[in-house]
Order: structure tokens, then C-alpha cells, then sequence
């Protein structure tokens, strides 16, 4: 029986989520099933993945075959890594302690980017809401800018006086 480690469907149309299973490789992708791993969301940055990387190990040690997916999220996870040294320590190249010590190396190096990465999203998130913010400034000012200019009536010039005309000069060029 060909084991597999793949990505079982659960969810709504668009908003999907995923179970991390263990099945046999002929069932079908939401059907039977031998054991739930774990559990990944991509819907949210950086996508949510719950795994139990012990299982996982046992399973990819018992020789499961992770799809190209699992794959990628095992050996996010550092499952891959860990089932590399565990080969390591088998074969005698390095020893338990030295495979335990560059695994937790790797996790902390590994914990440090995740949130590096959460920080840097919710900065660019902060910076992009106060540009948004800046701009719905703007526009609201040019409006009641117009709004004003529309309901002030338009500056009356004030016309000089004539001067009255003298009556004699008016008189003048009706007489010729």
C-alpha cells in the first residue's frame, strides 16, 4: 500500500482551508483517510500552519510520500530537515546532540524571518492605511473647497460714481 501526505479540502467556495492528511494514494483527495497531521490555512499572510511534526516524521520515516505541497510545507515546517539529520545520526556522520543543536539553530533562525515578516506586513499595512488616510484628506478639503466657492456669492464690485456732468457742457452739443 503507497502511502501519501497530502492536502484534504475543507472550506467554502474561496475561502478554502486544508487538513494535512495521511492516506492511502488511492483514495480520493477528500475521502478516506489514515491520520490528521496537522491543519494549513493559505487565506492568511503568512498562511496558518498547524503541524504535528513528530507524526510527520514517524509517517515520512515509515517511507509516506509528501505531494509536491506537503512537501513544501514539511520542510517549511523543518520536518525535512529534521527526517535529513535523523538519516544523519543513522548512518553515524554526526551525533543526536549535534543533530538536536543544528535543528534548534535552524528553528530560531527560522522563528526570526516569520516575524520579521509579521512586522513588516503590519508596518507596510499601518503606512498604507495613513497614505489612504492623507488621501481621503485631500479629497474632502477640494470638496468642501468647491462647496464653499459655490455658496459664496461672487465679490459686487463697487461701480464709481459718476460725476454728475456739468450742465452746461451737456447742453453745448445739442445746441450746434
Amino acid at each position: 500500500m503507497s502511502v501519501k501526505i497530502r492536502l484534504s479540502r475543507h472550506g467554502k467556495k474561496h475561502n478554502a482551508y486544508y487538513h494535512i492528511v495521511v492516506a492511502d494514494a488511492r483514495a480520493p483527495r477528500d475521502g478516506k483517510f489514515i491520520e490528521v497531521i496537522g491543519n494549513y490555512n493559505p487565506n492568511t499572510n503568512p498562511a496558518t500552519i498547524e503541524l504535528n511534526n513528530d507524526k510527520a516524521l514517524s509517517w515520512l520515516v515509515k517511507g509516506a510520500q509528501p505531494t509536491d505541497t506537503c512537501r513544501a510545507i514539511l520542510s517549511y515546517k523543518g520536518v525535512l530537515f529534521r527526517n535529513h539529520l535523523a538519516k544523519g545520526v543513522l548512518k553515524g556522520v554526526i551525533t543526536q546532540e549535534q543533530a538536536d543543536a543544528k535543528y534548534t539553530a535552524w528553528l530560531e533562525s527560522k522563528s526570526g524571518k516569520i516575524e520579521e515578516k509579521k512586522k513588516r506586513l503590519s508596518t507596510s499595512a499601518e503606512k498604507e492605511k495613513e497614505a489612504r488616510l492623507a488621501e481621503e484628506t485631500k479629497r474632502k478639503e477640494a470638496i468642501a473647497e468647491a462647496v464653499r466657492a459655490k455658496n459664496t456669492p461672487p465679490p459686487v464690485e463697487e461701480a464709481a460714481p459718476e460725476a454728475p456732468a456739468a450742465e452746461g457742457e451737456a447742453e453745448a452739443p445739442a445746441e450746434a
